[in-house]
Formats: structure tokens, sequence, C-alpha cells
């Protein structure tokens, strides 16, 4: 499974499809799904791009790509500010429930894997993904490779993923969640099966050190690397992520990546 992107593919696509309108009465709000221009939030810590402007100027003329984008709600932001924007999942149930809000065609919805981009070369002046496809995906260095063809000189990457030093800790927000019990330095992947052992939901590992060595071998330049804290104050949960454990270690780790001019 660890090489497997068909594999991982179809237990991913089957896993979102069943699992969007439980995903979406839990996390629509927080996400801002329903709203009129859709919202870009980062991380569960909350970070939005309205604030943390890790894509530049985003504005008419330019041409983004959201890899991952679930119901859409980062592409519909983007549209918002006058971009161009292909949204691109492999659940047809997640995107089915982005549709209803896509005023004028843009964004376009696509349904694809991350590892195989429908986007011509050099087309894009920013990709971004928010929690997207990248941890779902057997072979990751292939994204970064893809983000980087799809890319015009010049164009940046930004994507955020669970910060690799979670993968110690169970998923549990509470104290049984402050105490590793995994080796961080196991890339095998996390694997959920039905009765007859097919896989049913895929997860891919991989070390901060995997990651830089992925986008800098796509010819990616690393702009910077961000580690959200916890807000103070802010109380709201989301699966592992809470404020005990956000006080103590990040959740979160966002890279932001140039393709060289």
């Amino acid at each position: 499974m660890r090489r497997d992107s068909a594999g991982s593919e179809a237990a991913n696509r089957s896993w979102w499809d069943a699992d969007a309108d439980a995903y979406h009465a839990e996390h629509a709000a927080f996400l801002g799904v329903d709203s009129a221009d859709g919202d870009f939030v980062w991380c569960p810590e909350g970070l939005r791009e309205a604030e943390a402007g890790l894509l530049g100027t985003v504005g008419p003329g330019t041409v983004a790509v959201e890899i991952g984008c679930g119901s859409a709600p980062c592409s519909r932001w983007l549209a918002a500010q006058g971009a161009a924007v292909v949204g691109i999942d492999i659940s047809a149930g997640m995107l089915r429930r982005g549709l209803p809000h896509v005023r004028g065609g843009n964004p376009l919805l696509v349904q694809a894997g991350a590892e195989r981009l429908p986007v011509a070369d050099g087309a894009a002046d920013v990709v971004c993904s928010a929690f997207g496809g990248i941890p779902f995906v057997a072979d990751s260095a292939q994204v970064m490779a893809e983000a980087y063809r799809v890319l015009r000189p010049g164009g940046r990457f930004v994507f955020s993923v669970n910060h690799p030093m979670r993968w110690t800790f169970l998923d549990d927000p509470g104290p049984e969640g402050l105490v590793a019990t995994l080796s961080y330095f196991d890339r095998s992947p996390y694997v959920e099966t039905d009765d007859d052992g097919a896989p049913t939901y895929v997860e891919h590992h991989r070390t901060m050190g995997d990651r830089i060595r992925e986008i800098v071998g796509a010819g990616l330049r690393v702009v910077d690397v961000l580690e959200p804290e916890w807000p103070e104050g802010f109380t709201q949960e989301w699966g592992q992520w809470s404020p005990l454990r956000g006080a103590i270690f990040p959740g979160t780790a966002i890279f932001c990546c140039e393709k060289p001019g």
C-alpha cells in the first residue's frame, strides 16, 4: 500500500464519497462552506488566507488551482477575489456538496486525483492545498512535481498538512493524545479496512525532511514553513486538534514554495 497509488485513490474516493454528509455536518460552518463567497481556512488553528496572505496577491488575472478542494470553500474564496480557479478533488460526493454555491462556472470543479492534475503546463499562477489530497496519496513527491509542472515561472505553491510530528501520537484531543506511541520514522501508512480486509481509508506519513526533499526534488524553492500556534482563547476542537494539545506542540505545517523564475 505504501507505493500503491491506485489502491489509495480507490479507498479514499470511496471514503470521502460516503463521509461527505457527516464531514460537513461537523465542519461546514467552521470552513465557511455555505457562505456566499466561501472562506479560505488553512488549518484547524483557524489561520485564514485573508489574514496570512501566503499566496501573495490574488485578483483579476490570477489563475489558481486547488488540490483536494473538497466542497471548494477555498476555491470559491479565491474566485471571489477575482481569480479564475480550478478546484480538483477525487471525491464526487465532496464536489457535489459545493456545486450549489458556484456562480458563473468559477471555480470550475473537476474530479481528478492529485498525482495527475488535469491542468496544462505553466497555466497557473498559484497552486494551493489546505489539508487537501497530499496526505492521502501514495506518491506525494509526484504531487510536488505536478505543482511544479502546472505553475508558471515565479508562481507559488502553498499547502498545509498535519504536522509530521503528530504521527507519533494517537488521534486523541485529550490526555491520551499527549503520549508518543509510534515511531516518527515509520512511513507505513495508516490503513482502515472493511470486514473483508479491503482498504477503505488510507493516510500516508512523511517526515519534515521528506517533505522538504520532495519539494526541492520537484524543482521548487522553499520560501517558508509555518507551524501555527493555537490561538489564545480558541476552544473549538477538531478531531485530534484541541487547546490541550495545541498549547504543547504544533498540529499543522504549512509549506510555502515558489517555482524559480
